[in-house]
């Protein structure tokens, strides 16, 4: 419950309660921001709001890992490193108010809640960068690209294929998992509609059976991956 709390005052603070123009003055001023200490203060009253009384203490404790974990990335994130330090900055502070729970018994993890998980979790990171080397591999005798392709190619946003790639499988893994299975027939339809006919109407055939291929391939693993994890 406490946990749940947590987290819950945490998405209010950083999400609903801070505008744009608060993010934009810690950026360009950091520390001699107002708008930091204001920030920092909000998830305090928050957590003092939404937690038993006997646990005040978690507001300060809260607030000054808000306040070290905001300076630490308003400090060392540059504008092409904005997205990697977002993602930084959440999961410190979700680590925090993990920390925090455990000290106070809010969360436990045994040996046997490590067991169950672990296979859940070892799928879900097979079918991201693992699954993407084994397909690349698996189809890198062929080269479909034509000069002419190449130059529509570029065109398109950088590594967008490698993300998509990603997302699919996880979609795939956990509809699988959690009995879904209209949903792999979904996920194959849209990318039917949206790419398989842009490839047609470029009349490139190789192409065509190349992104075929690898769908089919990542799809495949996907979907071995979670009847593997399922059967343990």
């Amino acid at each position: 419950m406490i946990l749940s709390l947590l987290i819950l005052a945490h998405l209010i603070g950083d999400f609903l309660l801070q505008p744009k123009s608060w993010v934009q003055s810690k950026e360009l001023k950091t520390y001699r921001s107002v708008h930091l200490y204001a920030h920092v203060l909000i998830h305090s009253l928050l957590v003092l709001l939404f937690v038993p009384g006997f646990y005040w203490w978690l507001a300060p404790a809260i607030g000054l890992s808000h306040y070290l974990i905001d300076l630490a990335k308003l400090r060392f994130q540059k504008q092409q490193t904005k997205v990697r330090w977002f993602f930084i900055d959440q999961g410190l502070h979700l680590g925090v108010i993990l920390v925090l729970c455990m000290l106070i018994g809010a969360l436990t993890i045994n040996r046997e809640t490590l067991l169950f998980y672990s296979p859940l979790l070892a799928g879900a990171v097979f079918v991201t960068l693992p699954s993407s080397v084994i397909v690349k591999s698996l189809i890198s005798s062929w080269t479909p690209f034509t000069p002419s392709v190449e130059s529509t190619q570029s065109e398109s946003l950088v590594n967008a294929g490698h993300y998509i790639g990603i997302l699919e499988r996880l979609l795939v893994y956990v509809f699988i998992i959690t009995g879904h299975w209209e949903g792999v027939g979904f996920m194959i339809a849209a990318k039917s509609v949206f790419r398989f006919s842009d490839l047609a109407q470029a009349k490139q055939r190789k192409l065509t059976e190349y992104v075929l291929i690898g769908t089919l391939l990542s799809f495949g693993l996907s979907v071995l991956t979670a009847l593997a994890v399922v059967g343990i």
